[in-house]
């Protein structure tokens, strides 16, 4: 573990497909933050036995999420790629850390309250303190910086409530985490429909994943919103159309960006080329990532390597803080 470098900690749920949100949102990051921070980058599978409690497809998942990751960049060498229950450290983090969480703040969670009303016969205690688990996760590696979206906001402050309540009963063991981003890059990226972003769940065919065939993506692009075009020059754009130049905007060329952006501006725009350009480039940019994933699963040797090498860096750091935290609770009695 390079003591230089500041700790970066981030999960990811093996559900779903990865898609072009994830992409630009958050795995591009990731890749930037590896030969910068030491990074530990963790596929969250207790995680998501909270709400999956059928694991048939675990496995399969846990894979796909490895291969994918490596396959938009990320060097298993250079970063801890780990899956959470491979560290039973972090079980032990999570009952300690459970005893300075409150019942009434866990269920004014905004996610908990969601899950609840979308699985009214699943609300397990596990749903209850998932912000708890999340927080074992980062405080592990005493990892002071967290990637995270807007929806996970919510739990990063109680991250912090909890590491602070720690600090305070038992001594300063942990920094407080902070939130990650690389300002300039966050980029949401809208669904095809216009409506909202892309998902790994709702509405597949508004959503571009990784996994996507050629023709698939092709499909999905020409389905795309669109009207009959601006009638003024220099028009402001509606939103559906400003999605698909914020889509072009991620994966076009600068000349063909500028060809359309020209074009809009002088009223003579044809929406079904500029479509058809737009799929041929996400055709273009998707289908090497693909291929890569494609063929990494078909080496699951590699896969588990690649886990059990991500485990044993993890641990390393996780078996250094659970001594720090025994000491600072008292639990040392030899």
């Amino acid at each position: 573990m390079d003591k230089t470098k500041e700790i970066v900690m981030s999960g990811i749920r093996p559900t779903g497909f990865l898609h072009l949100g994830n992409y630009f949102g958050a795995i591009r990051n990731y890749v930037k933050m590896q030969d910068e921070y030491e990074c530990f980058f963790m596929v969250a599978d207790l995680h998501s036995l909270t709400t999956h409690p059928d694991t048939k497809e675990l496995k399969a998942n846990v894979y796909r999420v490895l291969a994918e990751n490596i396959a938009c960049g990320l060097d298993p060498d250079k970063v801890a790629l780990y899956c959470q229950s491979h560290l039973h450290e972090t079980a032990e983090l999570y009952l300690y850390l459970n005893m300075l969480a409150y019942k009434g703040e866990l269920e004014k969670t905004a996610t908990f309250k969601d899950k609840a009303r979308m699985q009214p016969g699943n609300i397990n205690a596990g749903l209850l303190t998932y912000p708890v688990l999340q927080t074992a996760d980062i405080l592990l590696h005493r990892a002071k910086y967290v990637p995270v979206g807007k929806d996970q906001e919510q739990h990063l402050e109680m991250a912090r409530n909890f590491t602070n309540r720690f600090n305070h009963r038992y001594g300063e063991v942990f920094p407080e985490p902070v939130a990650f981003n690389y300002s300039n890059d966050l980029v949401k990226v809208p669904s095809l429909d216009g409506e909202g972003k892309m998902s790994k769940s709702e509405n597949q065919m508004a959503t571009l994943y990784l996994a996507d065939d050629d023709e698939l993506i092709r499909k999905k692009v020409m389905k795309a919103k669109t009207d009959s075009g601006p009638t003024e020059n220099n028009s402001p754009k509606p939103a559906y159309i400003g999605n698909i130049f914020l889509l072009m905007n991620l994966v076009s060329s600068k000349d063909v960006i500028k060809k359309y952006e020209d074009d809009y501006n002088n009223c003579n725009i044809r929406y079904g080329d500029m479509k058809k350009q737009l799929a041929e480039d996400m055709v273009k940019f998707i289908s090497p990532i693909r291929e890569k994933v494609n063929s990494i699963l078909q080496d699951e040797k590699y896969l588990q390597k690649v886990m059990g090498q991500g485990a044993e860096k993890a641990r390393k750091s996780a078996e250094v803080t659970i001594k720090l935290v025994r000491e600072a609770i008292g639990l040392n009695y030899f």
